[in-house]
């Protein structure tokens, strides 16, 4: 009787204690993943009953919740919102939120555990629940000068602080307004947001940070060039083969410089002048005498390759270990399978700003509770070192030299000196290029390092090159927080 006793107490205690593991589980280790998870209407329509916090630029909120007549009882209202949704995305009443409304959702809305003890004091206290407030690290002087400069191409514009891996801005066109699919009108938002989703351009997707993603072009040289010199077998001045084409070996592909001719007089052609006059044929040749691994492996260092959130997640750039000679060659001067975000090429040159140190990119300066308290704050950090202080220098100068005297020369600015590649990628044989620029300001001592893509050849009708319409805009973007 005893033994029968023990074996069913022990069966009653063992399910007490897999009921205690199990509500543990969900009320501590997966409540914030359940809370944010988009299928769960209820906690969605509960976090209604509190004030979202608000997402600031330079202390201004760009997001907020204001009072609502309805069963929701806050409105998510956005200032400027086509001028800043790459940056907040938008909270919709059902379905899944984007941008930092999305990346933050438990922050916004008050429900992580970190800010735990702050729901127990509105309740104690009487207060209304209201969510943390999101400072951003965006300069809203830097932001309206990206969107003015890409005017109504599509594109995108990413302006980083080399030092300390801020965003200071993020654009995307074409866009939307986030007011519009953050309406309590789950009709309108329905038909609104199908529309954005059959438009041309894809006005939804973030090309700062992601969607099809472009081949670098050009921009992807510079990466190049810090293999080469970290091999300790390559400087600057060593020289390549220099003809007017090259086929590729066991390929039928001919490979053939922007110009159509040689890279210069000679017979060869230094690694400098090859990057400064952009020219195909002696990366490609470069490419096919480097290791496979030692691309990849730099491409790596500068973050190709690489999960990153800021905190927004960021698809991942892709170069891949090309084994086949051909494809390395293609690889190496930015063509093939090679594929980028405007914010990868902005950290290409932000390491190569900064003595080869890349820093951590972020968009987000503090997160503070309800009473102002500081939750969280940024502080930089150091991603990787893609190359050494000295052949950082060594590419740096090339970069001015590019925009001085080479093929960047659109970039220049009148009484400060510019460092930058530019790109004209193609996509296929009867597409339109892409068009890239990315590069730094002042070089003396950079303080913003910038990219920008232009897809679909500029969209005139006719393609147009890195440095005719890409480098402009760039130009524009650093003038503009140059002057401030």
């Amino acid at each position: 009787m005893n033994r029968e006793i023990k074996r069913v107490s022990t069966i009653v205690l063992a399910m007490f204690v897999a009921l205690l593991v199990s509500t543990s589980i969900l009320q501590v280790v997966q409540a914030d993943s359940l809370a944010a998870d988009a299928r769960n209407t209820r906690a969605r329509n509960d976090s209604y009953a509190a004030q979202r916090g608000a997402i600031l630029v330079a202390g201004q909120p760009i997001a907020q919740s204001v009072p609502s007549s309805d069963v929701y009882k806050w409105q998510r209202v956005y200032s400027n919102g086509p001028l800043y949704s790459a940056i907040t995305g938008f909270y919709p009443v059902n379905g899944e939120a984007t941008g930092l409304e999305g990346a933050l959702d438990d922050k916004l809305a008050g429900t992580s555990n970190s800010q735990f003890f702050d729901r127990i004091n509105a309740i104690l206290t009487g207060k209304n629940p209201q969510g943390a407030s999101v400072e951003t690290t965006i300069d809203p002087k830097a932001q309206q000068a990206a969107w003015d400069a890409l005017g109504d191409y599509q594109g995108a514009v990413v302006l980083l602080e080399p030092k300390t891996g801020r965003i200071l801005a993020m654009v995307s066109k074409p866009t939307y307004d986030p007011n519009v699919l953050a309406s309590h009108d789950t009709a309108a938002v329905n038909a609104t947001y199908q529309q954005l989703v059959d438009a041309s351009g894809s006005p939804l997707t973030n090309r700062t940070i992601g969607g099809n993603l472009n081949p670098p072009g050009s921009t992807f040289k510079p990466v190049m060039s810090a293999a080469a010199f970290g091999t300790g077998d390559y400087t600057k001045d060593s020289q390549l083969p220099n003809p007017a084409s090259l086929p590729l070996p066991g390929s039928p592909t001919i490979v053939k410089n922007d110009s159509l001719t040689t890279c210069g007089p000679g017979e060869t052609v230094s690694i400098a002048t090859a990057q400064i006059l952009s020219c195909n044929i002696p990366f490609a040749e470069l490419g096919m005498q480097l290791k496979p691994q030692v691309i990849k492996d730099q491409a790596d260092k500068f973050g190709f390759n690489q999960s990153l959130d800021i905190p927004i997640p960021v698809e991942k750039s892709f170069y891949p270990l090309y084994t086949d000679t051909a494809e390395r060659a293609l690889g190496s001067f930015g063509q093939k399978d090679d594929r980028a975000t405007p914010l990868q090429m902005a950290m290409v040159s932000a390491a190569v700003a900064n003595g080869g140190k890349l820093m951590t990119p972020n968009l987000v300066d503090a997160i503070r509770s309800s009473n102002l308290q500081t939750i969280e704050s940024f502080t930089p950090t150091q991603f990787s070192q893609p190359m050494s202080q000295q052949n950082a220098d060594t590419i740096k100068q090339m970069m001015v030299d590019g925009v001085d005297h080479g093929v960047a020369s659109n970039a220049r600015i009148d009484g400060v000196q510019v460092g930058g590649k530019t790109g004209t990628a193609q996509n296929g044989e009867n597409d339109p290029y892409t068009l890239w620029f990315t590069g730094f300001a002042p070089a003396n001592d950079p303080q913003f390092a910038v990219a920008v893509v232009v897809e679909n050849g500029g969209g005139r009708g006719q393609n147009g090159t890195g440095n005719s319409i890409a480098a402009p805009i760039a130009k524009k973007v650093l003038e503009a927080v140059l002057n401030k």
